[in-house]
């Protein structure tokens, strides 16, 4: 930072900067999650079928997987101050607008801008927190993450239906509000810039093609899992699209100066297993998520507010679980965690395909707590290891790429979840003999929701295989001081 040729480390203060992170990504996630027990009340009130409400949850992931890619580029155009303050706005416009949504075309508008400032805020989290702290401490932070990514979604819905129950919808951005404003003032006194701008040149034809790519497989996947089907010319068109686009888009990486987001981070191996890891884990928290509520409301006809609290128990062990794997993982490397808390997660997933409607609450209560667990070993101790590969240099570049792969497999493994469980309990009905009967329509709702946790499971046990491969990365200095 000097240009004399010796660099000393600058000081942050580490604590007021973790602080404002945490807090703004608290309540992104919160928000993100909080929406989904309250769609079937949204269908109501604001009288749209489920296809229609789903788009709610589908434009948000939309923007975030368009804007995510762009973000290792704005992350050299802007500061870290700029950024920030930029993000807090767009979620407080965002969360102001949805709150004084009259109709649905309102609250849809409002929600992308809020998706826009959970897009800059997400890889601006990740990569100050690598800059600020140093290696080896670097877990136990990572932990801290965990913790506010965690726990948000977790008590999300709890709180969303006490609200729904109590006041109404709008009530969920109305709460969210003044804390996004306290975030934005502790960032404005508090705040640094961690990180120097070079503005690099930008090339518009990367933005097209990186927006068609991960756009369209992010849509065509969504689309699939709502009403569509995978059949529909516009789930293939749009998939086809996404897919052409991104091989273009990579290829247009590999062969420029300055690519967008250097794809050259894929040269090292533990980011890779990484990359893969978090993944799949996406894919499974994501889908589970949207499942299990679905089975608790319409299965086993539980209020919003009811499924809301049994999912609680469950997110929040996983979200003290995350700092305490956070220092495992600086003590012992990540092999010893992501192991077997991919065990963990397979066997929880098996149990929950044997679901009925006669379950008991301790059997859900149980199985979710111990699947959380086994989330909160992968998720922070694979994504730490694979970023302490890479070069300084290739921060901004590994964030952006693990974020906005977080997104596209969420939206993959809910819409596959989704379709999935949709199939089997169409294969159901046509075994029986009267489809009308309320019986066989909730035996063949379960059926659907056995079936798409096995799909959960044998996803958690392909990640099993990949985890033999992670080997602890140790950081040396060397790369750490590699851009000076």
């Amino acid at each position: 930072m000097t240009g004399k040729g010796h660099t000393e480390p600058r000081k942050f203060k580490t604590l007021p900067i973790l602080v404002s992170l945490l807090l703004a990504g608290f309540i992104g996630m919160f928000s993100e999650t909080a929406l989904n027990v309250a769609l079937s009340d949204l269908m109501n009130v604001l009288q749209i079928t489920p296809t229609t409400a789903q788009w709610l949850t589908t434009a948000y992931l939309l923007t975030l997987g368009i804007l995510v890619p762009i973000s290792g580029l704005l992350l050299q155009w802007f500061t870290t101050r700029q950024l920030f303050i930029a993000a807090l706005c767009f979620s407080i416009a965002g969360t102001f607008l949805a709150a004084m949504a009259p109709n649905f075309e309102f609250l849809l508008t409002a929600r992308v801008v809020q998706a826009m400032g959970t897009a800059l805020l997400l890889p601006l989290m990740f990569n100050t927190i690598l800059i600020i702290i140093p290696a080896e401490k670097r877990g136990a932070a990572m932990g801290l993450i965990g913790l506010v990514i965690m726990v948000a979604p977790a008590i999300g819905p709890t709180i969303a239906g006490l609200l729904i129950e109590s006041l109404s919808w709008h009530w969920i951005f109305w709460l969210s509000l003044p804390f996004l404003v306290i975030a934005l003032f502790s960032g404005i006194f508090f705040m640094q810039n961690v990180t120097e701008v070079t503005k690099p040149k930008i090339d518009i034809l990367s933005i097209i093609l990186s927006s068609l790519g991960f756009g369209g497989i992010v849509y065509g996947f969504s689309s699939a899992g709502e009403a569509e089907g995978w059949g529909s010319p516009k789930v293939i068109i749009a998939i086809a699209i996404g897919v052409i686009a991104l091989v273009l888009f990579c290829i247009r990486q590999l062969t420029m100066k300055q690519p967008m987001i250097n794809l050259r981070a894929f040269k090292f191996p533990m980011f890779v297993v990484g990359v893969l890891m978090v993944f799949i884990c996406m894919m499974v928290i994501l889908s589970s998520m949207l499942i299990l509520p679905m089975y608790l409301q319409q299965g086993q006809n539980y209020t919003a507010f009811k499924a809301g609290l049994l999912l609680l128990p469950g997110g929040i062990i996983n979200g003290l679980m995350s700092p305490v794997m956070g220092r495992l993982f600086d003590k012992y490397g990540p092999k010893w965690l992501v192991i077997p808390g991919l065990v963990l997660v397979a066997i929880s997933l098996w149990f929950f395909s044997s679901i009925t409607a006669t379950s008991t609450v301790i059997f859900v209560i149980v199985l979710h707590s111990v699947l959380m667990i086994g989330i909160s070993m992968i998720m922070m101790p694979a994504q730490t290891n694979g970023i302490n590969q890479l070069p300084l240099e290739y921060y901004p570049d590994g964030t952006a790429i693990m974020n906005t792969l977080q997104q596209v497999a969420g939206a993959i493994g809910t819409a596959l979840a989704v379709s999935i469980m949709t199939s089997g309990s169409k294969s159901y009905m046509k075994t029986v003999t009267d489809p009308g009967d309320p019986l066989n329509i909730g035996a063949a709702f379960t059926h659907g929701v056995q079936n798409a946790f096995i799909f959960g499971m044998v996803m958690a046990i392909i990640g099993l295989v990949v985890a033999f491969f992670l080997k602890r990365v140790i950081v040396s200095h060397k790369t750490q001081a590699s851009m000076h």
